[in-house]
């Protein structure tokens, strides 16, 4: 580990999370457009679902280079790179003039945004450790919250005074800033002589190690099923909030706001435990928050109609556990291979996203129809992060009793 940098652990906070805030940006943004791309590119409602679901493939596929790439080049080189794809890309959406030509540019943001995502998460691995990298972790988490607050409210505003292009343009515009700031502040965390060759062989002998660790798909997948309990959310908000709530489309923040305000007072309990409390106290406390929420999800369900506030309130609950939960188990994921914490952090967000890109293909579509059926799907997915959570607990005190 390095020693500690000269700049401030807010700014450098700052910075990833605006990096971070590519992702929700690309998504939430525009998904309050959906009916106007669909009307505008004359195209299915489907043929408009599946621009999500081609940028988050391409995310998640991506996100298996980016750290592999930052260990070989450089974590800040990487970024710098992507930054450049992403707004060539944003630029493409705002000029498609057919919804084939819309997934070909979501393919090539969904190819660029996860770098900031995954490399920032090895800069500060890269900088820190213990107690001060999970307090720094969510304090990116805290600050990056801002995003899916905001970007689906200003995607309503825009396309209220508008048209959807503009939301695309924003979108160039703002990484245009962040390339800037990243040149002059991002600073680099990993020297040449720590750097690992990129070469087909050392890839592939990475990739298998990590791909073959139980422990990896254990405190991996606890955090990527807990994500896609409130993923489910997000890729059915526009049935959820227009069809169940009867909601307009400048009205996105009633789901959106409760869920962030939940990641972020999660994130900001999560830095203040830090270092003070066991993880396994910790941890214990954000699953009963997520299990609790989504039960009580179900049951109010089952009895009620969707109403506000009843039907948001438990995706408050369910994302500050959610937030209780991610920094201490994400430190341990990249511990598990310090020499190679790009490529693991790579292999973490390809395994979030990728079952993203299966909520938001396949399962959300298959449940939004009912708010039932939304709750059940959330609930499902937070006994399986449990589940996995403790499998691995298990797992590991097993292999240290037989070391």
């Amino acid at each position: 580990m390095q020693t500690r940098p000269h700049y401030s652990n807010v700014a450098l906070a700052s910075l990833l999370a605006a990096l971070a805030m590519l992702g929700p940006f690309s998504i939430d943004t525009y998904l309050p457009a959906f009916p106007a791309i669909q009307s505008s590119l004359q195209a299915s409602s489907i043929e408009v679902q599946q621009t999500l679901t081609a940028y988050l493939l391409s995310f998640s596929a991506m996100a298996l280079w980016h750290g592999a790439l930052s260990d070989a080049f450089g974590r800040r080189n990487v970024v710098l790179v992507s930054l450049v794809i992403f707004a060539i890309a944003s630029f493409g959406c705002a000029s498609a003039h057919s919804v084939h030509y819309l997934w070909g540019f979501r393919i090539l943001q969904g190819v660029s945004a996860g770098a900031g995502m995954v490399i920032g998460r090895a800069i500060i691995r890269d900088l820190y450790a213990g107690a001060p990298a999970e307090r720094l972790l969510s304090m990116v988490t805290m600050i990056f919250s801002i995003a899916p607050a905001i970007a689906p409210i200003i995607g309503g505003w825009i396309v209220g005074f508008s048209n959807w292009r503009s939301i695309f343009l924003l979108l160039f515009a703002y990484t245009g800033l962040l390339l800037w700031a990243c040149y002059r502040y991002l600073p680099e965390s990993l020297p040449p002589e720590k750097r690992q060759p990129f070469s087909a062989e050392f890839l592939w002998n990475s990739y298998k190690k990590v791909f073959k660790s139980p422990l990896f798909f254990f405190k991996a997948g606890t955090i990527a099923c807990n994500f896609a309990g409130l993923f489910l959310y997000v890729s059915a908000a526009p049935a959820f909030i227009t069809q169940h709530l009867k909601l307009g489309a400048d009205q996105f923040g009633w789901q959106f706001v409760p869920s962030v305000a939940g990641i972020f007072l999660g994130a900001l309990a999560a830095n203040r435990l830090a270092g003070r409390v066991a993880a396994s106290l910790q941890l214990a406390v954000g699953f009963g928050f997520l299990l609790g929420a989504a039960i009580c999800n179900v049951i109010f369900h089952a009895i009620w109609p969707p109403m506000l506030p009843w039907s948001v309130l438990p995706l408050f609950f369910y994302t500050f556990g959610m937030s209780l939960v991610a920094p201490p188990v994400t430190i341990r994921v990249l511990d598990l291979f310090p020499h190679i914490r790009g490529i693991v952090a790579s292999c973490q967000s390809s395994m979030l996203t990728l079952l993203g890109a299966i909520v938001a293909g396949i399962i959300a579509p298959a449940l939004d129809h009912s708010a039932f059926l939304l709750a059940c799907g959330q609930l499902l997915f937070a006994i399986l992060g449990f589940l996995l959570w403790y499998t691995g607990r298990k797992y590991r005190r097993a292999m240290l009793a037989h070391a």
